[in-house]
């Protein structure tokens, strides 16, 4: 991707229980399943904050329906409470991984917003807010446009 067409860093979690383990090997396989390609996040972060490359930068993702051609898709292992209920899941490594990892995207691609999967869902009632009740998913369970709207110290 050209890095000027970059309008979006989108955040997600993959909606897995924080209880048991998900790899990108088994990321992978499961996007294969689904008929992608490969993984369709450009980047993965595991619960030990291991950041782990899925798809090239230069390659197009296959994360958020609209928006594909123009965002870098991040993906963190979890977002669901064992009970399977939606929760930010982010363990103190994912966290640090996730702000470095957006402050080098951020680095690449200047002009592109962070934003969570779910803020890039359609505006249903028009008035130019994408609230919660319109989300098509919750995911990545935080806010993600709050949390990297200014630099960390």
């Amino acid at each position: 991707m050209n890095p000027e067409e970059v309008k979006y860093i989108v955040i997600h979690c993959s909606a897995t229980r924080s209880n048991m383990q998900y790899t990108a090997f088994q990321l992978d396989r499961d996007h294969r399943k689904r008929g992608f390609r490969m993984a369709g996040y450009h980047y993965y972060i595991t619960r030990a904050g291991e950041i782990e490359p899925m798809r090239s930068l230069r390659s197009e993702g296959a994360h958020v329906r609209g928006y594909n051609h123009c965002s870098i898709g991040v993906c963190y292992e979890g977002g669901l409470l064992p009970d399977g209920t939606p929760a930010d899941t982010r363990t103190r490594e994912q966290k640090v991984a996730l702000r470095g990892l957006v402050s080098y995207l951020r680095e690449r691609f200047p002009q592109a917003l962070v934003v969570g999967h779910r803020d890039l869902s359609p505006d249903l009632n028009g008035n130019g807010i994408v609230e919660s009740h319109e989300w098509l998913k919750v995911c990545p369970c935080f806010d993600a446009f709050a949390e990297y709207l200014k630099p960390q110290k």
